[in-house]
């Protein structure tokens, strides 16, 4: 079952040349990927909170997240490199980029957990990486691989929308909601005295 489907998933996969079940496929991982690590930040605040331990509690679901990487990010590639028959070998600039990528993204998901342990909102810390990040990325993706033209060749479209997506993590950073208050502990009425001055 588990090979069927797997089987599937390869039929599915793009080819080198774009071709698939549909030209539109990308889009739809693109929106799978959008969807899990939206939820990413939710799931992970609430594993912190659900390990009951406010000290170690980040580190404890961080761990488990390393676990759950083990199992997608290890355990799916290799069953897709088995099915597709594919070697093992891997050249130096290949592994060592692909390692240094994998480390920078675990860094990453390690820095939400510091965020929210310093009592930073899910929504708020959230919201300011997936606005900043793209930022990052079209920074340094234009720097080693410059655009056909130069800079001078990039529309202005594509500034305006680094400048808006800055601008959307800042607007954020400054006008987050504010946390909800703290119920109030029930108060307690003091035993009243029993038989006080006798019958």
């Amino acid at each position: 079952m588990i090979h069927s489907a797997l089987s599937t998933a390869t039929l599915l996969m793009p080819t080198s040349n774009g071709a698939a079940g549909g030209s539109n496929l990308w889009l739809v991982f693109a929106l799978m990927t959008v969807a899990s690590w939206g939820l990413y930040g939710i799931f992970l605040h609430m594993g912190q909170m659900g390990m009951k331990d406010p000290v170690n509690g980040r580190y404890k679901a961080f761990l488990m997240v390393g676990v759950a990487y083990v199992l997608v990010a290890v355990l799916a590639p290799a069953a897709m490199m088995i099915i597709n028959g594919s070697d093992w070998k891997m050249p130096f600039d290949g592994w060592t980029r692909s390692l240094i990528a994998g480390s920078v993204g675990a860094i990453g998901a390690f820095c939400v957990l510091l965020a929210f342990g310093a009592k930073g909102q899910p929504a708020v810390v959230m919201s300011i990486i997936f606005a900043g990040a793209p930022v990052v990325n079209a920074v340094v993706g234009l720097t080693l691989h410059p655009p056909k033209g130069g800079f001078s060749g990039i529309s202005w479209q594509f500034y305006a929308g680094i400048v808006l997506a800055a601008c959307g993590g800042m607007l954020v950073m400054l006008y987050k909601p504010a946390p909800a208050a703290a119920a109030a502990p029930a108060a307690v009425e003091p035993a009243s005295s029993q038989g006080a001055g006798g019958d």
